[in-house]
């Protein structure tokens, strides 16, 4: 499916696909909130969050400049699903 033709569906599925596949995740990540604190639950370090932004952007095709690189953008699923949907929207405008 092409990243522009994505639903935010298609996008949280992938993300979680992501941190299951990637980080330690006892239930493959079935058990994690969609606004839980990646950082606080040990999901992600800052490396985690170095390999979850190239996942974005190789997946999506959408680039992440530094400024973005915060919290409030990437530490929880429903935030990284926002923020690629406003990246994506950005993208197609």
């Amino acid at each position: 499916m092409p990243a522009d033709t994505t639903t935010t569906n298609d996008t949280e599925r992938e993300v979680r696909r992501f941190l299951a596949d990637n980080f330690i995740l006892d239930d493959g990540g079935a058990g994690l909130g969609a606004d839980e604190s990646l950082t606080q639950a040990g999901v992600l370090d800052s490396m985690g969050v170095l390999e979850l932004i190239m996942f974005v952007e190789e997946r999506f095709g959408v680039s992440i400049p530094d400024e973005d690189t915060l919290p409030e953008n990437l530490d929880s699923v429903s935030r990284i699903v926002a923020y690629v949907e406003r990246r994506l929207a950005t993208k197609r405008d």
